[in-house]
């Protein structure tokens, strides 16, 4: 532990910056307050304990969604740490992320590029009077939709029976993976669910291990994405290449986890910067998956461990399919929001409808859960719930 960190002089916490870009806030004008650097959110939270640091304001550079954004401000406040003025730098912002953002508790946002001196005076003053600003902020993430307690009911039965029905299939799975390749048999996912929070999303793993290195070579099978035969390909220098605060480490210490593969946020940031894209990402007959990943995707059985997520309440048995955070920063428009009122679900209306069937666009999955969201009953999840047992056998390797 740097000794210059345990001192007890009012501090600003800057988080996931690059050292270049921290040198230039720590010429700014914030007076007798002393200005610490943290790699990354968890950092932080981990210092803040154990070394009972004064810090009286944090500045992170990161995505809404991303770890660096909403959820340190729920990390914060469930290892009940001071609330203190929080100001997020992201490269990604519209209307309804800056509303989504000042609901669940930053103070400001501000867009990439951004010199330092200009939030100088802001930061200052939102420090000088924060006892007075914070007593009517409102400082919950947006709320769930509630689900009324005859599905919850449903949920806990349906998935506490299921999950003792099956545990000797899932046992069995859970051998096999282990068998066929080196890695754990679970991994989980950060994902955006009902009112935009973000939770762990259990799976079994259907990928090799090293499949994240390979998503970038692959980009161009993207079957959302109709455009992407004309992006430039990656280089080698592409897959090789750290941020100078990640080489000391080896690999890169600011992973973004979406749907079986994980890669660098700030990879991410820059490819948002070079085209809009799609924003969903999906290869027909994936090289990157096992034998036995082929099996359970086909069947679904490698969505079982998402039953408890529906135990513990992140999830519920029938809803809209939890987004990783790349995908939900794309989908804050008044057009698509809608989607996020309902429950997150293991199954819903677009798995029915369309899935396995190769025709369906991003736009239809995004009607179908605006359609679920508008709609969903207990009643009409029961008729879900029937229709997909045959949804699951599909016939498209996807």
């Amino acid at each position: 532990m740097n000794e210059e960190k345990k001192i007890s002089k009012p501090a600003i916490a800057f988080v996931g910056f690059e050292p270049a870009l921290f040198d230039d806030f720590k010429k700014c004008d914030f007076r007798d307050m002393e200005s610490l650097h943290f790699a990354n959110s968890m950092h932080l939270v981990s210092e803040w304990m154990v070394e009972d640091l004064n810090i009286v304001a944090i500045i992170s550079f990161g995505e809404i969604l991303a770890p660096s954004g909403l959820p340190l401000i729920e990390a914060i406040k469930k290892r009940q740490l001071p609330e203190v003025p929080f100001f997020l730098v992201a490269n990604q912002l519209n209307s309804n992320l800056r509303i989504m953002a000042l609901k669940a508790g930053v103070a400001d946002i501000f867009r990439t590029p951004i010199k330092p001196s200009q939030i100088e005076k802001r930061v200052n003053f939102f420090i000088d009077n924060w006892q007075r600003l914070n007593v009517n902020k409102e400082s919950e993430l947006p709320q769930k939709k509630g689900i009324g307690f005859a599905k919850r009911a449903f949920d806990i039965l349906f998935a506490g029976t299921a999950l003792i029905l099956l545990s000797p299939l899932l046992l069995v799975i859970y051998l096999l993976i282990k068998l066929e390749s080196k890695g754990p048999a679970f991994y989980y996912a950060l994902r955006v669910g009902s009112g935009y929070r973000v939770f762990k999303f259990y799976k079994f793993r259907s990928m090799y291990v090293n499949a994240d290195k390979r998503l970038k070579e692959l980009k161009h099978l993207n079957q959302y994405n109709i455009d992407a035969a004309t992006e430039k390909q990656p280089t080698e220098a592409d897959h090789q290449r750290l941020c100078s605060d990640c080489v000391s480490h080896g690999k890169c210490g600011y992973p973004l986890f979406a749907d079986n593969v994980q890669w660098c946020e700030r990879d991410f940031r820059q490819m948002k910067k070079t085209g809009p894209g799609s924003a969903f990402f999906k290869i027909k007959n994936d090289p990157r998956i096992t034998r036995i990943g082929h099996f359970i995707r086909n069947t679904s059985i490698d969505e079982l461990p998402q039953l408890w997520n529906v135990i513990i309440g992140d999830m519920s048995i029938v809803g809209n399919r939890p987004l990783p955070l790349y995908e939900a920063e794309r989908l804050t428009t008044d057009k698509y929001a809608l989607r996020f009122s309902a429950p997150a679900g293991i199954t819903g209306l677009w798995q029915v409808e369309k899935r396995g069937k190769g025709e369906m666009s991003e736009e239809e999955r995004l009607m179908l859960d605006n359609t679920y969201a508008k709609n969903h009953s207990l009643k009409n999840d029961i008729k879900l719930i029937l229709k997909t047992i045959p949804a699951l056998l599909q016939k498209e390797s996807v």
